[in-house]
């Protein structure tokens, strides 16, 4: 009974040991995590000093809001919440540590959000946490090369798989023995499939694959932490002993007034509000789904106004088409009345500046809200934004009667100058065709 019970401890033992060895490195999860220190580079890139820009342009203030300290907000508000997605994340990596403080990060980060607690001093100076970006952004390219290389491997494989099937499959058929060509081809595809795994064996052992899975995950608990702590300085939000205030551009600018009894009031409601602040109002393009949508029609409208004489009657059937119904109903009481000639030259070009003066402040937040979408489109979530695009810079929180007023102003417009510029051309035609014609009156002499 004894010896029973012993044995059993042992294989409960080398059963927690094998466990253990399994998450002693970070293996397959290495391409999860280096998407991780990606999205955390870019967060720690947009805050500096020399990228942080959220003063909005004109086109926010028409058709968003004019109040700076709502737009600040929704900026704080968005970067927080791709932060909470990442944080989120590392602490289920933090589940699976051997490490008792990570397998209590996400108990931790809420404390820190909350009051600036950090009892394992994981914030970072601001110069260790730029070589703790310069050493990230060494793992992410070597493991992103280790991706590529495991890809080219499963392909090279599935080739030499194939033609050893083939080579099989025409033996049994024919006694015929394997012709000098394909044994060739068979040497070198495993020679490519040696060399191939060699490779691949290389970046495993300098990429995350071989890295300490504790040791990763407890870089991306302290650079989670960092960036959250440069955050509330950026945004003037609480203070904290590692990262120098002066650091901070907006700090400067959009300095709280707030006593501290107040400011740690408002950091404990840090996240229940920050989700509030992200919902659209009930009148913006957002609340009503359209603002994607918009965004193409507007894009649509910017290149037909900039060409509207290779606009075809097809062409601005299908943009008629794109539009709603309340916008439609707008155009149509626009264009009643409106006479069928459109002859004016001066009147168009005063048109076209008119359009061009709308579009020269609509269409950046019809771009910027492609932009903004396709970088968090599934293909793109674990590849590094291009944009440093805010969503208060899109069409998400425009006014929707707003907005709409704009895009039925650059119908109205588009409607007379593409008439304009028929007139003109059948205008041309028809004087060619009679100078054509008066040429070819026979002479008289």
């Amino acid at each position: 009974m004894a010896l029973e019970t012993w044995l059993v401890k042992v294989k409960t033992a080398i059963s927690k040991h094998n466990k253990m060895a399994k998450k002693s490195h970070v293996g397959i999860l290495a391409f999860e995590i280096a998407g991780l220190m990606t999205k955390l580079q870019y967060l720690w890139q947009s805050l500096s000093d020399k990228n942080i820009q959220v003063v909005p342009f004109e086109g926010v203030r028409k058709i968003v809001s004019n109040d700076e300290t709502f737009l600040l907000s929704l900026a704080c508000a968005e970067i927080v919440e791709n932060l909470r997605v990442i944080a989120k994340s590392v602490s289920r990596f933090g589940e699976k540590s051997n490490d008792s403080s990570l397998r209590c990060f996400e108990r931790l980060f809420e404390e820190f959000a909350n009051s600036n607690r950090d009892p394992h001093c994981w914030v970072l100076c601001w110069k260790e946490m730029e070589a703790k970006q310069k050493k990230m952004e060494h793992y992410v390219t070597i493991t992103a090369n280790l991706y590529r290389e495991i890809d080219e491997l499963s392909e090279v494989e599935h080739g030499l798989k194939k033609l050893l099937q083939l080579q099989c499959s025409n033996s049994s058929s024919s006694s015929s023995t394997i012709s000098n060509d394909n044994l060739k081809k068979l040497c070198e595809l495993e020679k490519k499939v040696f060399w191939q795994r060699q490779e691949v064996k290389y970046l495993k052992e300098s990429s995350l694959w071989n890295r300490s899975f504790d040791m990763i995950t407890l870089l991306l608990a302290r650079s989670v932490f960092t960036v959250f702590a440069r955050i509330k300085l950026v945004f003037g939000i609480g203070s904290h002993g590692s990262l120098q205030r002066s650091l901070s551009v907006l700090a400067a600018v959009y300095p709280l007034e707030n006593s501290q009894l107040e400011r740690q009031e408002q950091i404990k409601k840090f996240f229940r509000s920050n989700s509030k602040l992200l919902k659209p109002p009930p009148t913006t393009l957002g609340a009503a789904a359209f603002s994607l949508h918009y965004a193409n029609v507007i894009i649509v409208l910017e290149k037909m106004i900039k060409s509207p004489h290779l606009v075809g009657i097809d062409a601005r059937d299908d943009l008629y088409g794109m539009l709603p119904t309340s916008v439609r109903v707008s155009l149509r009481g626009r264009l009643r009345g409106v006479g069928f000639s459109a002859s004016d030259p001066v009147l168009a070009g005063e048109w076209r500046d008119a359009l061009g003066k709308i579009l020269s402040w609509l269409s950046p937040l019809a771009h910027n809200m492609i932009k903004w979408q396709s970088e968090r489109s599934f293909e793109q979530q674990n590849l590094m934004p291009r944009t440093n695009v805010f969503l208060l810079q899109t069409l998400f929180f425009a006014n929707q009667a707003k907005t709409e007023a704009a895009i039925t102003e650059l119908l109205v417009g588009l409607n007379y100058i593409w008439r304009f510029e028929r007139e003109m051309n059948a205008k041309t035609l028809l004087e060619c065709s009679n100078i054509n014609g008066y040429q070819n009156l026979p002479n008289s002499d």
